[in-house]
Parts: structure tokens; sequence; C-alpha cells
């Protein structure tokens, strides 16, 4: 075959896959979408995942079915979404843990956080609570801090496990703070939470959508919020940063991502389903009660960027803190 027989030869395939891409997202979605929660059902993620994915799939005139594949931290169920099908209907509710803080923690990464993956939408941040069981004798951060001064290696704090965004929490609230405390790991907030309220650790940090219920119930006191500003669900309750710690910060976040490769259309298709459900009060009024504070408005390249600014913000905290999984 000549020079030119193969160039117009590969144009033509070329062109064909472009039709494809584009009679493809025409049609998109035909069928029901798979949303995947990498952690526990009943759990944060899995709360907020719950929420948006009802109202996308309304939007988009298709089911979201909901899937929780937990374990690792979140990479089993981000792993399964790196090696799926990239045509839309395989998605990762991502979170902090499996985008930005797995791959300073776990020497074996299965996936790669930035090139496995093609970034749809932000929908929310999570901010965390810090809790202690209602027999600890504190009323505020100030008070907490003495007490735990006082008795070195007496107390302990939970967290959903080794290298989760809630033990770094534990972690820069320690360092901060200058504390001998205990790590308790749990495999999930749920388990962690019933230990809580049952007195077998004396605190945590947990994501406000398992948290604002837990302290409102009065079954753990809450005593604050580990954001720089106060949680508009819990206006009277102080932030850590306001009680002495400064510039204590530790959250959580929600991005929906797809397998890298998938066609830029149904990227698009997706992320305006997304900014449209965080554009209806029903949806943002429920991520507010969870405590998450909406991102609505992002484009599939912010939500990249934003991504890999969270990777280099956090691999250092995690160097710090000397965790590792093998």
């Amino acid at each position: 075959m000549s020079h030119h027989h193969r160039l117009a030869a590969a144009t033509v395939a070329a062109t064909a896959l472009a039709v494809t891409a584009v009679q493809a997202a025409d049609n998109f979605p035909s069928r029901s979408i798979q949303l995947v929660i990498p952690f526990a059902a009943g759990g944060p993620t899995d709360i907020v995942g719950r929420i948006m994915g009802a109202k996308m799939g309304e939007i988009l005139g298709q089911t979201f079915v909901v899937e929780d594949r937990s374990g690792a931290g979140g990479n089993i169920g981000a792993d399964f979404v790196a090696k799926a099908t990239p045509d839309g209907y395989t998605l990762l509710f991502a979170t902090v843990s499996t985008n930005a803080i797995n791959p300073g923690l776990y020497k074996h990464m299965p996936y790669d956080a930035v090139k496995d993956f093609t970034p749809v939408a932000r929908v929310g941040v999570t901010p965390t609570l810090l809790m202690v069981n209602p027999s600890i004798p504190a009323t505020d951060v100030k008070s907490l801090v003495a007490l735990l001064k006082a008795n070195p290696g007496k107390y302990n704090y939970g967290s959903s496990g080794v290298g989760s965004i809630l033990h770094l929490c534990g972690e820069e609230f320690k360092a901060m703070a200058g504390l001998d405390i205990v790590h308790v790991p749990y495999k999930g907030s749920a388990p962690m939470d019933t230990d809580l309220m049952g007195g077998q650790i004396s605190m945590a940090f947990d994501a406000t959508p398992t948290a604002l219920p837990l302290s409102m119930s009065g079954k753990v006191h809450a005593l604050g919020a580990g954001m720089l500003k106060r949680l508009p669900a819990m206006p009277d309750l102080p932030t850590l940063d306001e009680q002495g710690l400064k510039g204590y910060e530790c959250y959580t976040w929600n991005s929906i991502l797809a397998p890298a490769g998938t066609p830029k259309p149904i990227v698009e298709k997706l992320n305006a389903a997304a900014n449209k459900a965080l554009a209806d009060p029903a949806v943002t009024d429920a991520l507010k009660n969870a405590g998450v504070d909406p991102t609505p408005g992002s484009t599939p390249e912010t939500t990249t960027d934003f991504v890999k600014a969270e990777l280099a913000k956090w691999a250092p905290i995690i160097k710090a803190s000397g965790a590792q999984v093998d």
C-alpha cells in the first residue's frame, strides 16, 4: 500500500471512530449507570453519593445504581473503576483518600490517581468534627488538650483505618497540640462511631454526614469543627482554629471520576448533569444538612486541577505522619 493510501485509510478509520464516539455520546445514557462508592454503606461517602446519584439519574433519565465496594482505604473500588470500560457507564465517587492520600500512603498502588481517571465534576467538601465520648471531662478543645497533656498515653482516638483521612486528622491534632494519645484503627466510620458511643475509645474525628446526627443526638459531644470557618449546620460550634490550634484544617471531599479515555462528549454530558443536580435547592439543602459544602460550577478541567493540587498538598503531611501501608 502506498504512503497516500495508508494515510487515506488512517484518516477514514479515525473519522469512523470519531463518528462512533459522537453517536455513543448522543445516545448516552441508554442504560443504567454504575456509581461506585469505595467505602462501606452508611458512611459519609455513601450518604453523599446516594443524594447525587438519585438526582443525576433523574436528570439523565437513567438510574444511577450505587454500588459499595469498600476495602484497602478505598483502593478496591477506585481500582475497579480505573480498569472499567471507558464508556461513561461506570463512575467513581472519589474522595481525598482514593485520589490524594492513598498514593502517598500505600507502597503498592493498583492504579495511578491521575493518569487512570478522567475527572468529571466536583461535588462538595466535607468537614470533620472532633467528637468525644460523653464520659470525657472536657467541654472544649482547650480543656481536652489540658486533660490529654496531664495524662500522657492514657487516652486514645479512633479512625476509619490506618492512613485514612480520619487517621490523618488525629495525627495533625496530636502534632499541633503536642499530645501523646494512642491510635485505634477501625474498618470504617460506622464501627468506630459505635465504639465511641460505647466508650471503648475516648475521641475521634468523623466526617459531618455521620458526625452531625451523632452529636445532635447527644450520644457523643462535638468539641470543634475541623475547617477554618464554622459549619452552617452547627454555627455555635467553634472551629479548632478558633480554639487555639491555628491553621488546623482537616476535611474530605467528593468528586466524580470516570475511567481514563472516556469520550469527551460523554464526560461533558455527565458534568452538565452533576452541575444541574448541584443547582437544585433540594440537593443543596440535603448536602448542607449533612454538613457538606457543595462545590457547583466545576468543569472537567478544574476538577483535574483540584485533584492534582490535593495530591501535592497531602503528600508531605503523610510523609510527616510516618503512616505507611504495604
